[in-house]
């Protein structure tokens, strides 16, 4: 799947490791990212964003497993948006990530409904 999306884009500079993993603990604190099990999910309303997670996963040694475009939702009054759900693998079941996800991540994302749409009204 990963070939399938690097495929449409042009080459470009890879991420160096720290950078991927600092990206992906700010995604872990702002609740975009979440951990189940041994995959870790993203969920945006940015295109460009799954694409990034890509570059990071790959950086760290990982995949990109799934994207689904899992419902659209209200931004404002009048617009909708498409949620992109990313489902990836990291191949280390005891890496750094999850342990930063065990401290600072949560259960749900922040578009997950079970939490209500007041915490990202923002958007």
């Amino acid at each position: 799947m990963s070939k399938l999306l690097s495929a449409d884009r042009p080459s470009e500079i890879p991420m160096l490791p720290p950078a991927a993993l600092k990206k992906m603990q700010c995604w872990i604190r702002s609740r975009h990212l979440i951990c189940d099990g041994n995959f870790f999910i993203l969920e945006t309303l940015e295109y460009s964003t799954v694409e990034r997670f890509e570059d990071c996963l790959s950086s760290l040694g990982g995949t990109l497993i799934s994207v689904e475009a899992i419902k659209k939702v209200w931004i404002g009054n009048h617009r909708k948006v498409v949620l992109y759900q990313a489902k990836g693998s990291l191949h280390t079941p005891h890496h750094e990530l999850k342990q930063y996800w065990i401290k600072y991540g949560s259960f749900y994302s922040k578009f997950d409904e079970k939490i209500g749409r007041d915490t990202w009204k923002r958007y």
